[in-house]
């Protein structure tokens, strides 16, 4: 059991407590929760009250990052997006990348985010 130790303040005792560092969540963290905080009650509650809420955000958001990167390397590749495309066709690159783009992150929503 963790002490508690206490200053005084004028009359006051005041507890010397110190916050919680903050978790390194991303945008896939942050859309998890979202999700889970609309649609999945009983879970949300289940993670925030047995202190795994934030490990299990960091997990999903470690992941779906992971998952991004290779997804927009390997489709890229196999559609042939390049540099030189990127050199002589900009907006063609940026159209296609866009598409590449928003698959990936359908791909991620429903493989991390909305299970």
């Amino acid at each position: 059991m963790t002490e508690i130790t206490y200053h005084r303040e004028d009359d006051y005792l005041i507890p010397d407590l110190i916050a919680p560092e903050n978790p390194k969540i991303g945008i896939w963290g942050y859309r998890r929760r979202e999700y889970l905080c609309k649609h999945k009650d009983p879970i949300y509650t289940a993670l925030f009250l047995s202190g795994k809420l934030n490990a299990h955000l960091m997990e999903v958001d470690r992941s779906a990052n992971e998952m991004f990167d290779r997804l927009i390397k390997e489709y890229s590749a196999r559609e042939g997006l390049t540099e030189q495309l990127k050199a002589q066709n900009q907006m063609e690159w940026i159209r296609r990348m866009n598409g590449i783009h928003a698959r990936v992150e359908e791909t991620i929503y429903s493989e991390y985010i909305y299970k």
